[in-house]
């Protein structure tokens, strides 16, 4: 099964300094160097929510990985203990909450093609 790390920021004071930090600083940070066995980056922007109220979050970032394992080593390294760091710097709106996760996935793609979509 696979694992992932999921990093939520809460709505930061300044909106436009949060996403220059978190654009050109912050996630160059994440890389295979400095989470060995990372196989995938995946980053998020909050659009709105589904009734129109402003989204209690501003992104959302899941490093990927192949096992619960592989998340832990790296997670106990240098170069995540820099990231962590950083990340809880930037966050103006309040401590990111982050969590660890297992993944399984249903992909619908396979049934899309046979009805001929």
């Amino acid at each position: 099964m696979s694992a992932k790390i999921v990093v939520i920021y809460p709505t930061p004071a300044d909106a436009a300094e949060f996403e220059r930090a978190y654009t050109e600083d912050h996630a160059p940070m994440v890389t295979p160097d400095s989470f060995p066995g990372i196989t995938k980056f995946v980053q998020v922007t909050v659009a709105g929510t589904p009734n129109g109220s402003e989204p209690p979050f501003a992104r959302i970032a899941e490093l990927h990985f192949d096992s619960i394992g592989d998340l832990m080593a790296a997670a106990g390294g240098p170069g995540a203990a820099k990231a962590v760091g950083h990340a809880t710097e930037i966050s103006t709106g309040g401590a990111p909450i982050v969590l660890v996760c297992e993944e399984s996935t249903t992909e619908f793609n396979e049934q899309k093609q046979a009805q001929g979509n």
